[in-house]
């Protein structure tokens, strides 16, 4: 640390939305060249507390300070001319333009308006600097998921911040430009710049200098990594000491596939790719988004047509099937898009609970929808996957977006019963019910089904899948068994690296 007056000082903070309390008098401080870390629950208000510091949010009590100094943020153009940077989870930045256009577009709101040649010249030494290798003058479309997070990055250190946040800067990072942004961490930390990290990582989290937690809007714990664990952690975050994660069984190697994928080629790719699952078996896929993880999962589901090559469900072609008639089938799909795909935000949490199935008993007799049969499913499913509020008749779109999560997990879990495919199943959960999806899954390898798991989550991918499917740019780089690789090999080959 190289100062004794805070960097930031959050003093009694307090935000409500109508009759909920997102965060309830917050007091936490960050020094500077100090990484420290708000780890919390899905819905534990740490995003809202960001969004009060950099501005986009009005606290309704309480007071923020920088540099000792009590500040009254309208905007986040207030917060960047305070030398306050952001990077949210979701990219803002404009396809068509060049890096440098980007980069300088956002660095207008704080006041800096150098020319085109300065701009680029300050920008350039900084990236040199920090060894971020990137085209100045590509246009943001044609850059991959992970260099488009740079660029966010790059924003936001362009303006000299002094206060850096961070929210969930690594979920579309491979691990080995995860480790590049640690690094780059430590080299801005060291120059006093304080930084503010969102993260569910633990491996993450346990680099921070200090780590606050909160839970249900409180802020209940501020401790240094070195000072305690992962579990202890862990528990302060959900208020109960979780259960050991059940072991992973042996996989079976006999008996026929059930899900085989036979010379499909994702759009815009040449190489066609082969699969299979077995009975009993997890797949996990391994890449950065945006490597056609996508569109796999949409073929499979029936809701994109396949151009060529075939997918089998038991030997049974599916693969012109409509996404109701594979779901007929057996077939239970979490889409990566919760709101786009796997919800109706205009129906009820009930209603959405049986999409596909509305007119099939139990919840349907004679043609007509039997309702309280439908509320005893949605108030069991609500209470096993801790859906908050729990009202089943509150509209879904009103859900946040781990909520509506759950929403859909506790819908396609019961429906999958040959072969279920998730598309991202933990992305936005709380680690409580992380540990129940993960259990879940578990049970339904056990029952027999084949289970294609995307994650972004390494540590996800390790602890659940009998073997692990990298896709890099829509082609096959590996498949490899879980207990023969290693997270090193897998980030390789995530970035493009080695042989099939």
């Amino acid at each position: 640390m190289q100062s004794e007056t805070p960097r930031l000082s959050v003093e009694g903070l307090t935000k409500r939305f109508g009759s909920v309390t997102a965060n309830d008098t917050v007091s936490f401080d960050v020094m500077p060249g100090e990484l420290h870390c708000l780890l919390g629950e899905n819905g534990a208000g740490k995003s809202t507390l960001l969004g009060c510091i950099f501005g986009r949010l009005a606290p309704d009590a309480g007071r923020i300070l920088i540099d000792g100094n009590p500040v009254t943020l309208h905007s986040p153009a207030d917060a960047a001319r305070l030398g306050i940077a952001v990077v949210q989870q979701h990219f803002v930045l404009i396809p068509r333009f060049t890096v440098l256009e980007n980069v300088t577009l956002g660095a207008r709101a704080a006041g800096i308006r150098l020319g085109p040649v300065a701009a680029a010249t300050r920008l350039t030494a900084l990236m040199q600097d920090l060894a971020i290798p990137l085209n100045l003058n590509a246009p943001v479309e044609t850059l991959s998921v992970g260099e488009q997070q740079w660029v966010e990055i790059l924003k936001a250190l362009y303006l000299d911040a002094k206060l850096l946040l961070l929210d969930e800067p690594t979920a579309v990072l491979t691990p080995e430009e995860s480790v590049r942004l640690f690094a780059m961490i430590a080299q801005v930390t060291s120059r006093g710049v304080a930084v503010v990290l969102i993260s569910h990582k633990f491996d993450e989290v346990m680099q921070a200098d200090r780590v606050t937690v909160l839970r249900q809007g409180r802020a209940v714990a501020t401790v240094r990594p070195a000072d305690t664990t992962r579990e202890a952690l862990a528990t302060l975050m959900v208020g109960r000491r979780l259960a050991a994660a059940p072991a992973r069984a042996t996989r079976s190697e006999g008996g026929p596939p059930m899900l085989e994928v036979q010379n499909l080629t994702l759009p815009g790719r040449s190489d066609p790719i082969n699969f299979s699952i077995g009975r009993g078996e997890i797949l996990g896929i391994a890449g950065v988004a945006g490597n056609g993880q996508d569109e796999l999962f949409e073929m499979l589901s029936g809701s994109r047509a396949i151009p060529n090559g075939e997918i089998l469900l038991e030997g049974q072609a599916i693969g012109g099937l409509t996404p109701p008639a594979i779901a007929q089938l057996g077939v239970g799909y979490v889409p990566s898009d919760r709101y786009r795909d796997g919800l109706i935000g205009g129906f009820s949490i009930a209603d959405n609970l049986i999409l596909g199935q509305q007119h099939d008993a139990p919840y349907a007799r004679l043609g007509f929808l039997d309702r309280r049969c439908i509320e005893r499913h949605a108030t069991d499913a609500v209470a096993a996957f801790n859906i908050m509020p729990a009202t089943i008749d509150l509209a879904a779109r009103r859900l946040s977006g781990g909520n509506a999560q759950k929403l859909i997990l506790a819908r396609e879990l019961r429906r999958a019963t040959k072969c279920l495919l998730c598309h991202q199943p933990s992305r936005g959960l709380d680690i409580g019910v992380i540990d129940y999806v993960h259990r879940q899954l578990l049970a339904k390898r056990a029952e027999g089904c084949a289970i294609l798991l995307a994650s972004e989550d390494l540590d996800e991918l390790f602890d659940l899948s009998d073997r692990i499917m990298v896709l890099f740019r829509g082609r096959i780089m590996g498949m490899l068994v879980t207990e023969e690789t290693d997270r090193q090999m897998i980030g390789l080959l995530m970035a493009g690296h080695g042989v099939r």
